[in-house]
């Protein structure tokens, strides 16, 4: 089945941030998000889901494990389960990214 953003199940996160649901079962989950300049998500880390997240537009910050890692449109990073993670948009433009969690990451967040 065709899929994109602007049909898929939308939801909001954070301070005022997007999410759209491309794909979402139990094994597999694959998000759209769109952050606005100035936000980030609350540092945590999964008990089981691995995920890969996909920069699309604009510049993002992983801080992963303590490191510090700027993604650019077109560059991605891998975080392993129970690894802390955080994305940031230090940016004053949106970024717009994807990530997957392998299996479904839903229930398995744990904040830092």
């Amino acid at each position: 089945m065709k899929i994109s953003k602007e049909h898929a199940e939308h939801y909001n996160w954070g301070n005022a941030c997007d999410g759209w649901h491309l794909v979402k079962n139990n094994e597999l989950s694959v998000i759209h998000e769109r952050m606005p300049a100035n936000t980030a998500e609350v540092c945590h880390y999964h008990h089981q889901a691995q995920q890969f997240f996909f920069v699309l537009s604009g510049t993002a910050i992983m801080d992963i494990d303590g490191e510090r890692i700027t993604l650019q449109a077109n560059e991605g990073i891998e975080v392993p389960a129970l690894t802390p993670h955080q994305m940031r948009n230090d940016s004053q433009e949106d970024v717009e990214f994807l990530v997957i969690s392998q299996p479904n990451s839903k229930g398995d967040r744990i904040p830092l």
